[in-house]
């Protein structure tokens, strides 16, 4: 099995798209930090989400990109939202 560096490295990826994909990661790992700061597993945010605990692991391992329902219908329980805010210039 390749890691993902492995695997980036044959990828043809612009600028934009790293941007995207660093997001993406900087959101799931932020759920993960609410969910486990709240002392909650993955079996208790699905069952507040009414979701099933394979949905919140395969989210939060990266197997798929998070639709927003689906983002939505998990945040919402743990008292937040999504916003759009203006990135930081790097």
């Amino acid at each position: 099995m390749s890691t993902w560096k492995e695997l980036k490295k044959d990828l043809v990826l612009t600028q934009e798209d790293l941007n995207a994909i660093e997001l993406e990661k900087e959101l799931i790992r932020t759920m993960i930090h609410i969910r486990e700061e709240k002392g909650l597993t993955q079996s208790q945010l699905a069952e507040m989400c009414n979701v099933k605990q394979p949905v919140i692991a395969r989210m939060e391992s990266s197997v798929h990109s998070p639709q927003i329902d689906s983002l939505l219908k998990i945040l919402t329980p743990l008292g937040y939202t999504l916003q759009i805010v203006p990135m930081k210039k790097r």
